[in-house]
């Protein structure tokens, strides 16, 4: 990669410095550690320093201090930095389709009273098939919610900017019936589903983004 000023000129693809560092590291983290040979422990961390062994870090162009910024400026809290005793750590806080990550550090929702909004944000072309078959955790642990609308104060991360459906989950129902639900460190909804998907009778509305009409 060539070499940047931080916060500078656009590299590969039009995409800065900063951006192609985060997708990197959002593979990585989430999907790509075991391929590409990254211990990663069931807590999701890896050691920052196999980060920056001169393979990566020469694909990457980055620094420790590269990364503490990244981290530092998300604005979704997609990462978290943990000292310990023999260096930096890094994880993902969410969006991981890594098996076997049993330690992380997320909160059991058991009353629904305290989500008054959960919501998925989706597109028409997928809605046509999440209506009759239900959300899918697809390649993911997770299926990922908001805790409310994109823009909203209380909502850091959990669905994107461009989706034109908005699914309202009924939580106390499907708290009730056993499905598990968890906040993730980012304040992310996060459920498995039951065998990998959130049947739509859990849907209490459905609505177009724009509009507000009335999808279901």
């Amino acid at each position: 990669m060539e070499r940047e000023h931080r916060g500078g000129r656009s590299g590969r693809g039009g995409d800065s410095k900063d951006v192609q560092l985060s997708k990197a590291l959002s593979y990585v983290l989430r999907h790509g550690a075991i391929k590409e040979r990254l211990p990663i422990g069931p807590d999701a961390f890896i050691k920052l320093d196999l980060l920056l062994a001169p393979d990566w870090r020469k694909q990457q162009g980055c620094t420790v201090e590269d990364i503490k910024r990244l981290v530092a400026s998300s604005d979704k809290q997609r990462y978290a930095l943990e000292e310990r005793q023999d260096g930096l750590y890094i994880r993902a806080n969410q969006g991981h389709s890594i098996p076997g990550l049993t330690e992380l550090d997320f909160k059991t929702i058991t009353d629904a009273s305290h989500y008054p909004t959960v919501v998925h944000g989706t597109y028409h072309e997928s809605w046509i098939n999440i209506k009759r078959t239900g959300l899918s955790k697809m390649g993911r642990t997770h299926i990922h919610f908001a805790k409310g609308e994109y823009g909203s104060a209380d909502v850091i991360s959990g669905m994107r900017q461009t989706c034109q459906v908005l699914i309202y989950i009924n939580l106390t129902l499907a708290l009730e019936e056993g499905v598990e639900f968890v906040e993730s460190a980012n304040g992310v909804i996060l459920s498995p589903g039951v065998e990998g998907v959130l049947h739509p009778k859990y849907f209490a509305r459905v609505v177009d983004a724009k509009t507000g009409q009335s999808l279901l």
